[in-house]
């Protein structure tokens, strides 16, 4: 695979001044079908990434990552977030190829033996609501039931400005988009939203999962004090009802959503995908200091 990773802070003045852009970073990886790093760099450079290689995704990357380079947690950069994303993305990336071979499920089954398939759906139980045992993600007859699913760009041509440069993807491709945004009030307004989609061979996008997420917390202690999250496009019908449990969330702080949502939601009781949109709203601290500094 080859990742390639952007993300930026946008600052958007009250005075209708021109935006600003308070930091951005990207990065570009080589990675193994196993997940497995074979090259990265980061852009603005960080010698320190050089040490994810012959790294995997999954939680130790995480865990690597904030032994190797912890400067980036600490200072909320924008690289952080999208190289915590290595583990998320690289792990359902390979969903891309349902949208281009339309035997891509068949095919991934009948290339394991009864045994191992059996093996394989035993492994995944618990991992999340969605995989229950017994929920139709189980199903050994089921087909993909999201490649019909529409994803419309998310760029507006009335807003060029609203994301940065997206990759072109005229054949295989993945991408996980998300944006938060902070409004600052009497009370912090979060708006964040949260989608993976893959190319078509019409040109197309083909939506795997999709959040949109409202929290609003208090300006001074930073605890959460309400969230909402509504589900666009799961995989499984099982899937929406972790949005239940995001209430366990309500009084932490926000700069510790990251740690919250593992020990709040862990397996059966979240949903991965919620979970990350959840965990990547550490960062609004950061974005509240940049605000405040602007005015």
């Amino acid at each position: 695979m080859r990742a390639v990773g952007r993300a930026r802070d946008y600052i958007t003045p009250r005075s209708g001044d021109p935006a600003i852009v308070s930091a951005e970073d990207a990065f570009e990886a080589q990675i193994r079908p196993d997940r497995t790093i074979l090259a990265i760099e980061a852009g603005p450079a960080r010698s320190a990434i050089g040490r994810l290689v012959g790294e995997r995704g999954g939680g130790r990357l995480r865990g690597v990552l904030a032994e190797v380079m912890p400067e980036e947690r600490d200072g909320a950069t924008p690289l952080y977030l999208i190289l915590d994303d290595i583990s998320g993305t690289s792990l359902i990336a390979g969903w891309a190829w349902s949208q281009w071979k339309p035997d891509w499920l068949a095919s991934m089954r009948e290339a394991m033996q009864e045994p191992q398939l059996r093996a394989f759906m035993k492994s995944r139980e618990n991992v999340c609501i969605g995989h229950l045992p017994g929920s139709s993600a189980f199903a050994l007859d089921r087909r993909d039931p999201t490649g019909s699913t529409p994803a419309p760009d998310l760029r507006r041509s009335d807003d060029p400005d609203g994301w940065h440069a997206f990759t072109v993807q005229d054949d295989v491709g993945f991408r996980r988009a998300r944006r938060i945004d902070v409004v600052l009030d009497t009370e912090i307004h979060i708006d964040a939203a949260f989608q993976d989609s893959a190319s078509q061979p019409g040109g197309g996008r083909a939506a795997l999962h999709e959040y949109g997420i409202k929290v609003t917390a208090d300006r001074q202690s930073m605890r959460v004090l309400a969230i909402a999250a509504e589900p666009r496009v799961l995989p499984f019908r099982e899937c929406p009802s972790a949005v239940g449990n995001l209430a366990r969330l309500i009084g932490s702080p926000l700069q510790a959503l990251r740690e919250a949502v593992l020990a709040e939601l862990p397996g059966p009781a979240g949903c991965t995908h919620l979970n990350d949109a959840m965990r990547a709203l550490a960062e609004v601290p950061a974005l509240v200091r940049r605000l405040e500094a602007h005015g």
